[in-house]
């Protein structure tokens, strides 16, 4: 089980908030669309890599997207809240019972880690 990857040398992992650039066709004409969501899972191997994103639409109705990693219709991948250092788990299928508010505990996690580690050197330098 992955918690994170690598897409066009963008690496982003389970828990992260990404914005997709997909290219569709339609008929004649193409355009991109953008999808935000989080990450709640990561599955297969190498090319054959899928990613689970879930977002929240109009009326606070969820909705799950499937992304091939290896599709060329995947234009590109942004990183826009990172998450992946508060999830404690690979699949974070449990976030659909979950309320926003309940969900942002995992962005919680990862400020405290963050702020964790930077708290020693701060005491390391005070003693000496």
């Amino acid at each position: 089980m992955a918690i994170s990857t690598t897409f066009n040398e963008v690496n982003f992992g389970v828990g992260d908030v990404v914005r997709v650039h997909q290219r569709l066709t339609e008929g004649e004409k193409s355009r991109v669309q953008i999808l935000e969501g989080m990450v709640i899972a990561i599955r297969g191997v190498e090319e054959r890599r899928n990613v689970v994103i879930r977002r929240i639409g109009a009326a606070a109705i969820g909705m799950e997207f499937i992304f091939p990693l290896g599709s060329p219709s995947i234009e590109k991948i942004e990183v826009v809240k990172k998450g992946v250092e508060g999830a404690r788990r690979a699949k974070l299928y449990y976030v659909r019972e979950k309320s926003r508010k309940e969900i942002e505990k995992i962005y919680g996690r990862v400020f405290i880690k963050s702020k964790a580690k930077e708290t020693p050197s701060k005491n390391k330098a005070k003693k000496a």
